[in-house]
């Protein structure tokens, strides 16, 4: 059946009446590639964060600028970079089948969830202070997102 006839057939067979059931799936699919993007990505910031630490071994030898060439063979093999760069690769994958499906306005302030991500991380493993102004700013980015996710969220929707 041709695309049209297939378009003509879903008009003819929908119903106002009856409950979204796939639509709904659909929506929740999305949002589950959203959340895997964004968790691989703050996990990838992670990594990095730590590869590098361990590259300037925890700060007490800085990069070299003047020395391209070592610096960059003291990062390439630290293989907590290459794992960080591995999870940001996963999270582009999980990120471009978001893109296929959702309009970029709609999926794009999801990202800022790496923040509240990262945010709880550094206060609850690293144990580092968070000041309540932080946490302020995370919770106003968290009341946008609940307000983007209110809006249509499909391509063209």
């Amino acid at each position: 059946m041709s695309r049209v006839g297939r378009s003509r057939r879903a008009l003819a067979d929908w119903n106002p009446d009856e409950p979204r059931v796939v639509e709904r799936k659909g929506i929740g699919m999305l949002l589950t590639f959203i959340l895997v993007s964004v968790v691989l990505a703050a996990v990838a910031q992670l990594t990095l964060k730590h590869g590098m630490t361990l590259v300037t071994d925890h700060g007490t030898v800085p990069l070299d600028l003047k020395a391209p060439v070592d610096t960059f063979k003291r990062i390439a093999s630290t293989p907590a970079v290459w794992a960080g760069l591995a999870l940001f690769v996963a999270s582009a994958g999980a990120w471009l089948i978001v893109l296929s499906k959702a309009s970029l306005s709609f999926a794009y302030p999801f990202v800022s969830l790496t923040y509240a991500l990262i945010l709880i991380f550094d206060r609850f493993v690293l144990k580092e202070t968070v000041s309540p102004l932080r946490w302020a700013g995370v919770a106003l980015i968290m009341a946008g997102i609940i307000l983007v996710s209110r809006t249509g969220s499909l391509a063209g929707a």
